[in-house]
């Protein structure tokens, strides 16, 4: 009887550890080496949707996935998702590192041009800043 429990509590470990491995990447602090002074993370549980140049990261999705701003300006994401997300720009120009739910990522824009991004852990998750004079 003792080895049948030693069994299913073995059993059971196993389980649990074959469904939390595949979630590692959607936890963590994430690291914000590359930072440059434009760019800024701040954990915060405030903040809401509408100001201007912001992208509210939702439902695996960024809230618009385009933008269109000038030359100088910050762009803002916000993640309002219960689990992380990152901002990253696909030719390495920004980088929020991993952004827990409430976490804010800010760039600052100082050259004309498209940037494409992602999100380093759901890659499926895209966006664009273009940037006009």
């Amino acid at each position: 009887m003792k080895r049948k429990n030693l069994l299913m509590c073995l059993l059971l470990v196993m389980a649990l550890l074959i469904i939390a491995l595949p979630l590692e990447g959607c936890g963590g602090s994430g690291s914000t080496a590359g930072t440059t002074a434009k760019e800024t993370t701040a954990a915060t549980t405030g903040g809401g949707a509408g100001a201007k140049n912001e992208i509210i990261i939702e439902g695996n999705s960024f809230k618009p996935d385009s933008l269109t701003i000038k030359v100088g300006d910050t762009v803002t994401w916000i993640n309002k998702d219960s689990y992380n997300h990152t901002v990253k720009a696909k030719t390495g120009e920004f980088d929020s590192g991993n952004m827990a739910n409430g976490a804010k990522f800010s760039f600052t824009f100082d050259k004309e041009g498209t940037y494409d991004y992602i999100c380093g852990i759901h890659t499926f998750m895209t966006g664009k800043i273009v940037v006009t004079k």
